[in-house]
Formats: structure tokens, sequence, C-alpha cells
């Protein structure tokens, strides 16, 4: 049997994607069971108890196994906690460290959602793409400045660790897993079972850009702002390092120091933000909202809004319009 550990860190645990996913591995022992064969995971949870509110009541986790007496696993799962507890890495120090001798001694490392914080302290990360939650994208790029984050991913997967992004996202990420180690036809059977969307592959048209303004450079906060109220024009690079009174090599080295992304990718995240809303109201046709926000390009409107949102503009009003 594979032997699959859920790592409980002493933060405020996101319920909703670790009972997911341990149902997604039982569901993949049922389809053994129900072939006459013997459950294929051995899934255990271990760490520290936890109690925590849910609505108007509490739910805990008592009696978990401590991970110092567990020698050998084969798959750890670091289940979603609040990315702005910083508390749930700085207090799981021993537990960590414990994923990253496992990983070395041969155990994959799989993290749902924000659980992306908690692998990217154990140092695993460095230098590899990494997938988390577009919402909690700003918080970690402050945390951990100089991993490679890749927030439209739904999944990554590099020698052995596995990173996805935000809620359910969770899911087709133990899906994968299942996937990789029992077969296409036991990860349709849990997809089916479970009605998850088993071919969904990027996040971007879910993504609600926000603007990464925490960061204490106020004179590239009031270009951002000044970006945001003024998409309908044909911003450059040039321009708006003038306003600054700067060169555009030092503008822009100051721009992403402070973002952690390039003047040109915020400028088009900006207008490709405020072109799904457009299409998203129904109200204008395409060409109208591609002019609204400063292009008179179809194709390259169309090639920006597609690697931003990762479908097209056409597509993207099929699915979220509210007309």
């Amino acid at each position: 049997m594979k032997q699959v550990t859920f790592l409980m860190a002493d933060g405020e645990l996101k319920p909703s994607c670790l009972f997911g996913a341990i149902e997604v591995f039982q569901k993949a022992n049922e389809f053994y069971v129900n072939k006459g064969e013997q459950p294929y995971y051995d899934i255990q949870l271990a760490g520290v108890n936890l109690q925590q509110k849910l609505l108007n009541t509490f739910f805990s986790f008592q009696g978990l196994k401590d991970v110092a007496a567990i020698n050998k696993t084969d798959l750890i799962i670091l289940p979603s906690f609040d990315s702005r507890n910083d508390f749930a890495i700085s207090n799981s120090r021993d537990a960590l460290d414990w994923v990253a001798r496992q990983y070395k001694a041969g155990a994959e490392v799989a993290s749902l959602c924000t659980g992306a914080f908690l692998l990217a302290a154990t140092g695993l990360l460095k230098g590899q793409s990494c997938a988390t939650h577009w919402k909690a994208e700003a918080q970690f790029r402050s945390f951990f400045p100089d991993h490679k984050l890749a927030t439209n991913k739904i999944i990554t997967d590099h020698k052995g660790l596995y990173t996805a992004g935000g809620a359910t996202s969770s899911l087709n990420l133990v899906l994968y897993l299942v996937e990789k180690y029992n077969g296409r036809e036991a990860a349709l059977y849990c997809a089916k079972v479970l009605q998850i969307d088993i071919e969904r592959s990027s996040q971007s048209p879910f993504i609600v850009f926000e603007g990464l303004k925490e960061h204490p450079d106020t004179e590239i906060r009031a270009i951002q702002e000044y970006i945001e109220h003024n998409i309908e024009e044909k911003l450059t690079v040039d321009f708006l390092a003038d306003r600054c009174a700067m060169n555009r090599v030092n503008f822009s080295r100051r721009f992403k120091r402070a973002t952690k992304i390039s003047p040109v990718d915020y400028i088009q995240r900006v207008k490709i933000e405020a072109a799904k809303r457009g299409l998203e109201s129904g109200r204008k046709n395409i060409s109208e909202i591609m002019y609204d926000v400063g292009y008179t390009d179809v194709k390259a409107f169309r090639m920006v809004f597609k690697k931003i949102a990762g479908i097209t503009p056409w597509e993207y009003r099929v699915k979220f319009s509210q007309a």
C-alpha cells in the first residue's frame, strides 16, 4: 500500500481542501475494492492537534500521529492554511524539517492551494515553478520573492514536488496523482463519482487582478493608480518612466522590485481585467471593449487576453457573462 500522510500544521486550516483530497483517495480505494482487490492507499493524518471555529461551532482534530514517529511515508500532503498566518510556518519548523528529510529519503510532497506557503518554507521549491491560489499571489511573493510563482497554473509537477492552485484545483491535483499512480481508469472513476472536471488545466479564467500594491514605494504605487485610471490610453513604459523622471531601465527595475512583475505585464493585466469586467456585463460587443481598454489591433488584443485569461474573449464571455 502507498502511505499517504496529511500534515496538520499549527495554523488555521481550510477544511474543504483537506476533506476533498481525502475523499478522492478514498474513492480510488473504492475503485480497487469494487474490483475485489485490496485498497491502494493507507491514509493518515499527522502533526499537531487542531481546534478552530467553523461558523457557530468548533471542530477539532485530536490524537494525531507525531511526525517524529513516522520513519517512512510515500506521499506527504500539505493542506491549505490561511496564507496570512505566518505563525503556521514559524510554529511548524520541526514538521517542515521532517518534510524535507522525508523528501530526501524518497517521499513525494504535494501542497494544496495555500499549502504552497508551507512547502516553500521547507526550501524544497527554490528554483522551481509553483502554484497557489491567485488571491494569495501578493502575499506569497512577499514571503518568497525568489520563488517562481505561476498563478495561472492549476498544477505543477517537478521531481516529486507538486503544487495546486486554489480551492477545487486541489482536487485536480489529487486526481492527477491518482492517474499517475493508478492509471486513467481509476482517475476517471474518482472524477465521475465526485463530479470533478478532470481536464481543467488553468485557473487563469478565474483570476481577479487586484493590483499588487502591498509595498512601501509610494511613487510606484502612484504609477499603478495612474495605469488603472487611464486604461483607455495606449500606455508605454517610456511614458510612465517620464512621469517619474526616471530613465526606462531604472523605472522598470524599481517597478518590478516593488510589484514583482514588469511594467508591461502590469499594464496588460490591468487592461485585461477591465476587459473581463466589460465582457461579464454583456452591454458592449468585443470590439467596443477592446477600444475601451486601449487596444486597436484585434489580433494583439486576442493574443494578450488569451495569454492572461487562458481563454479567448469570446470564450470568456460565454463562460462568465451576466447577460
